[in-house]
């Protein structure tokens, strides 16, 4: 099965910002979410927190391909406050996760145009805070090698930044590595140039990992 490469929030954690304009306090709460289950959860668990807000809007994309995408106004006037949250999400190019910006009116009306402003902003500086990863495809590499090509190994890993799942010293050393699928080929023809074809390889399961964005 092979994986798509895509963008997101770290799981596990709630990412806030707040932002405050014209007296009003506006409250951004991001998380990774996969399923709808989850994001309408979350909602509830943030609309239960600040059940004293005067709107808890909130906006939803799901999917590595974003398939599943929703936004809700709470209240403000229509397309002032879901959508450009779901805007800002997309223009991160983001997707598994879900933003609410809670609001707490300060008694002076934004208008139209300062709604859509504050709840973007504040939606944008909730992403800001977040702790951007990659989903990234790797392949699992298991490599077996003598201990006389150990230490020019672990030199060409180093060297070539791969990721190293662990090690098993025995009677020879096996070393489980994730590898980039594109780059597969030519690790291998550069082990091969290495220990002069004296290992073994198998090529096992692809998997996801979660790499962050600064990286």
């Amino acid at each position: 099965m092979a994986f798509k490469k895509y963008k997101t929030v770290a799981s596990g954690e709630i990412f806030t910002a707040d932002y405050e304009i014209q007296k009003s306090k506006f409250i951004a709460h991001v998380k990774k979410v996969e399923t709808e289950d989850e994001a309408r959860n979350f909602l509830q668990e943030i609309k239960k927190k600040h059940f004293d807000a005067t709107h808890n809007c909130s906006a939803w994309i799901l999917g590595v391909n974003g398939e599943k995408q929703k936004s809700n106004d709470d209240g403000e006037p229509g397309g002032t406050a879901g959508n450009p949250i779901l805007e800002t999400i997309k223009k991160n190019d983001l997707v598994n996760v879900i933003v609410v910006v809670t609001r707490y009116f300060g008694g002076i009306k934004l208008g139209a145009g300062g709604l859509i402003r504050a709840y973007s902003h504040t939606a944008a500086i909730g992403l800001s805070a977040s702790k951007i990863i990659v989903m990234t495809p790797m392949q699992k590499i298991s490599i077996e090698i003598n201990y006389n090509f150990l230490a020019s190994v672990e030199k060409w890993i180093r060297i070539k930044n791969i990721s190293v799942e662990n090690i098993d010293y025995a009677d020879n050393v096996t070393l489980n590595l994730l590898i980039a699928p594109k780059e597969v080929d030519d690790r291998l023809t550069e082990l091969t140039d290495l220990t002069s074809a004296n290992f073994q390889y198998a090529i096992k399961d692809e998997i996801l990992v979660a790499i962050s964005a600064d990286d």
